[in-house]
């Protein structure tokens, strides 16, 4: 087994023709328990072959071959000696470039297709079934293979749909195998990697931790680290790998807004702690914070009010660990530098690589800093995705109770109140959201679940009855859904005995209101959130 010092050395890398997959090219490589990036199809071949690639895969993406414009593939790189997997547009764009021929037919495969294997045990499919359903989303098509390749695979419109060469370590399909619409295509994947690519399968929950301790203990050295800590997934993982990293010099700053949902400063306070033994600053900032929300109805103020109030609560109490820090000479020497933040990989690609500043600007994470509180930044999350992050923080032994938490947004029940921020309004959402997530655990739902935001529309009232006298309470909305990446998202059918259990449950124990409703609104049109 490698060093773990060496698993990000050969990553495979995704060349990204503009496929809305290739992020998940990159998850799927790495389900495969091998490190991977993604890179655009404009770099030079020599600073992709620099990187030491293990193996390149190239992606699908919306061109055709023929477009003026559309993405070429330099043949340099089909001729490096390193394995090469090419999907959809990046198949048919390694056929052309090698002296096969793609025809702009007209016809076109979309969606669920039967494909053939006539090369049972080849690299690509040896073990698999020699029908399978693939997802194809193509008008052109490979007629005739290069020279040097066997024909695997073909579907009805298409005669060469998978190419071979172990002899290069060049393969290809028409499909995409890294939708799960294709029923082989994990394992398709897999024979690229270990049995074309011959590569070692070692990215694990474990070594990736080893590696990001050893990173961000050569990055901090002596010096102290902030981190301001908000109970969620991203924030807590990052703050226990940089513990484990460099122990008694982190420090964690946790701001209770007033916001949070019932439990959740205790599960930070004592859970969290105790799990990693972290040093933890609690600021109870909730009296600040209610009295900045007074009188204020509009979603978009609130919001900026909510963010303004954390960064000066967040600047005095990193002044109060600097403070703290230089009253001894050790101490002095050595002064808090750098702060943590949960950036993840997904945020690397979609900023063009994750290029820029090194110094905190008033934009970036923990709500934006003033221009006169500078540190370096430690982002020990930078390479890992979501679900990645979420086995790393098991790996580390924070509690479930946050590693599964839903995404929370960071101006908390704020937003989910439709009116006027109040502490009698907190309480009652703060109230409704606890049983609405305590019968979803109950029913298992935890992990159909992305996230359930409940609503109280504070400024609407209706006519109930409860007992024998007629009431005049609030509703409250509930908006379970399931998204992968919170781009897009669509809303989860709970049992309708599940449902009817939360709604019996929040009208007899929350007396404010009398009404539940289910929102059943996709995203796109709507958002996750309703403010």
């Amino acid at each position: 087994m490698s060093h773990p010092h060496d698993l990000q050395a050969r990553p495979v890398l995704v060349v990204d023709f503009g496929a809305q997959y290739a992020q998940l090219i990159a998850r799927r490589v790495r389900e495969a328990r091998v490190y991977s990036e993604v890179v655009p199809h404009t770099v030079a071949v020599a600073d992709v072959l620099a990187r030491n690639p293990a193996a390149i895969i190239l992606s699908g993406g919306p061109s055709s071959v023929y477009e003026d414009g559309a993405p070429r593939l330099d043949p340099d790189l089909l001729d490096a000696g390193v394995p090469v997997f090419g999907m959809c547009y990046g198949f048919q764009s390694m056929a052309q470039a090698l002296g096969g021929t793609v025809e702009h037919t007209g016809a076109r495969e979309y969606g669920k297709t039967d494909a053939s294997i006539t090369g049972p045990d080849s690299t690509l499919f040896a073990g698999q079934p020699t029908s399978q359903v693939v997802w194809m989303s193509h008008g052109d098509c490979v007629s005739e293979a290069p020279e040097g390749f066997a024909v695997t695979a073909t579907t009805h419109g298409t005669p060469v749909a998978a190419i071979e060469d172990d002899e290069r370590r060049l393969y290809g399909v028409q499909w995409h195998p890294e939708v799960l619409h294709s029923e082989q295509g994990q394992r398709v994947l897999e024979n690229f990697l270990w049995k074309g690519a011959r590569i070692e399968p070692v990215w694990t929950a474990g070594n990736v931790v080893d590696e990001i301790v050893e990173s961000v203990r050569g990055q901090v050295g002596s010096d102290r680290v902030l981190c301001a800590l908000s109970g969620g997934v991203d924030s807590s993982v990052a703050a226990a790998l940089v513990q484990q990293a460099v122990g008694d010099q982190l420090t964690c700053v946790f701001v209770d807004h007033g916001l949070l949902r019932e439990g959740e400063a205790l599960q930070v306070e004592q859970d969290f702690v105790e799990a990693t033994g972290v040093e933890l600053i609690v600021v109870d900032a909730r009296d600040r914070f209610l009295t900045a929300l007074a009188g204020i109805t509009d979603p978009e103020t609130k919001r900026k009010v909510i963010g303004e109030q954390f960064i000066r609560v967040f600047e005095q109490a990193a002044r109060d660990v600097v403070a703290r820090a230089g009253r001894s000479d050790s101490d002095a020497e050595h002064p808090v530098r750098w702060l943590v933040q949960g950036t993840l990989y997904p945020d690397v690609v979609e900023s063009g690589g994750g290029e820029g500043a090194a110094n905190i600007k008033s934009h970036h994470n923990v709500g934006g800093l003033p221009d006169d509180l500078q540190f370096s930044l430690v982002e020990p999350l930078r390479t890992l995705f979501k679900d990645e992050v979420r086995q790393v923080g098991l790996e580390l032994g924070v509690p479930e109770t946050i590693v599964w938490r839903q995404p929370f947004p960071g101006p908390g029940l704020g937003i989910r109140i439709i009116g006027e921020v109040s502490a009698p309004r907190l309480a009652i959402l703060r109230r409704a959201d606890a049983i609405a997530r305590e019968e979803l655990t109950r029913a298992g739902l935890d992990r159909d679940v992305w996230q359930c935001p409940v609503v109280l529309l504070a400024d609407v009232r209706s006519v109930g009855v409860q007992g024998d006298g007629r009431t005049y309470g609030h509703p409250v909305v509930l908006r379970p859904v399931a998204s992968e990446d919170a781009m897009t998202a669509d809303w989860v059918h709970v049992p309708y005995d599940v449902l009817a259990t939360i709604s019996t449950r929040i009208t007899n124990e929350v007396p404010e209101v009398n009404r539940v409703v289910l929102d059943v609104t996709s995203k796109p049109p709507g958002t996750i959130e309703w403010e």
